[in-house]
């Protein structure tokens, strides 16, 4: 019995059940939507040696002591840094982006580490004794930490990755206490370029919403008339930024608009998406009797996709199933941050909500239709080496905070 407590006390299983479970409902997936795929048989196998991989580096996360994170945040920031300039040089290019360094026959995504390094960083700086999350030069250096990553992310280009950084970023920063002013005037730049993309009218409705909502919230005129200058500007350079993203990209948000405009090119991964999702039903086809996953319609279904797989194999149970484990893990991860003291330990765990967070909403958003389809991962799930061993180590970062908490009381 005394036994059981201990384990109890020193592991929160609302953070290490949730997570485990995704993680084999990824590989039943994983070998699932591989199982009829010449080019991906071995895709499994490797998932598994990645389970295993993250395993023993989470053991070795979990028992390190609790104020390393803390004293190892620059280092290995400007690492990360350093890394992400490397793969602009040398890396590796993947479906269109340059963001894999290679040693070897083993290859990684340096951008998903620099998740952790940049929380960490971020964490860090905005935690120390004399940071004022109300001076502008805080807020300066706590929006360049984030930013200088992923202004190198976006030149692989990876506009998938760094929406997640941007998000996680205005996260930390609004638990920090960051006004709605200030979220707001760095948010809405980005709102009403992204609307311009729509058409003009999107546009104008964007605009005025946001400078109606700055100027509810600021009375200074030379403020208020500094950021619509930028907004303005933001819209009418919305159709440059446009034209320098990558073919492939601007594909993927013409099909956003309207899928069925191009249906058999890039609409076509939305318009299956959707299609294995509905047909699964209430309790789904059965493991590998789906038609959509088992006759390949959706490219890389293993990937960004595998949601469909759970959709259309295990139906509506199956997926609502999946969310609540994330939906448990996220409300715990939270509720543990929310009771930590430490103010840089909460931090920390709020970046990793986020991120979390911003990887769930968008991947079941692209599969439904919801979002744009921009290549991000469901947490734990997806295939892929870099993004579950990074994720796992944010998971083991949250359990040995939870272990150590009683030190930081």
């Amino acid at each position: 019995m005394r036994i059981d407590y201990e384990f109890k006390d020193k592991v929160d299983l609302y953070v290490l059940i949730p997570t485990i479970i995704l993680v084999l409902i990824g590989l039943i997936s994983i070998y699932s939507s591989t199982f009829n795929n010449s080019t991906a048989e071995n895709n499994f196998q490797r998932q598994f040696l990645f389970v295993l991989a993250a395993f023993m580096i989470s053991m070795i996360i979990y028992f390190l002591p609790t104020n390393s994170f803390k004293f190892s945040s620059i280092p290995l920031y400007f690492l990360g840094i350093i890394l992400l300039i490397a793969v602009l040089v040398v890396g590796k290019t993947v479906s269109g982006s340059k963001s894999w360094l290679a040693f070897g026959p083993i290859g990684f995504q340096p951008s998903e580490f620099m998740k952790i390094a940049t929380i960490l960083m971020l964490s860090y700086y905005l935690s120390r004794n004399n940071a004022d999350i109300d001076s502008i030069k805080d807020i300066f250096v706590a929006l360049l930490i984030g930013f200088i990553p992923v202004f190198l992310i976006l030149l692989e280009p990876d506009m998938g990755t760094s929406i997640i950084f941007f998000f996680m970023i205005l996260t930390i920063l609004f638990y920090k206490g960051l006004s709605l002013l200030w979220i707001v005037v760095v948010i809405s730049p980005a709102c009403v370029a992204l609307s311009a993309i729509f058409g003009t009218l999107p546009f104008i409705v964007s605009l005025v919403l946001c400078l109606t909502i700055i100027f509810l919230l600021s009375k200074d005129l030379f403020f208020t008339g500094s950021v619509i200058g930028i907004n303005i500007a933001a819209g009418f350079l919305a159709d440059f930024v446009f034209n320098i993203l990558s073919p492939h990209q601007q594909d993927r948000i013409r099909s956003f608009i309207d899928p069925t405009s191009d249906p058999l090119k890039t609409g076509y991964n939305s318009i299956q998406a959707m299609v294995a999702v509905g047909s699964g039903g209430l309790f789904g086809k059965g493991f590998m009797k789906g038609n959509q996953t088992q006759l390949q319609y959706i490219p890389e279904q293993w990937t960004d996709f595998i949601f469909c797989t759970i959709g259309e194999e295990f139906g509506f149970v199956g997926s609502m199933f999946v969310i609540i484990l994330f939906l448990i893990l996220m409300h715990r991860i939270l509720s543990n941050a929310s009771s930590t003291k430490d103010e840089f330990l909460r931090l920390v765990q709020i970046g990793i909500f986020s991120v979390i967070f911003i990887h769930f909403f968008i991947n079941v958003g692209m599969v439904i239709g919801l979002v744009p389809v921009i290549g991000v991962p469901l947490p734990f799930v997806s295939y892929g080496g870099s993004s579950l061993i990074a994720n796992v180590i944010m998971i083991s970062i949250v359990l040995n905070i939870y272990r150590s908490r009683k030190n930081f009381a």
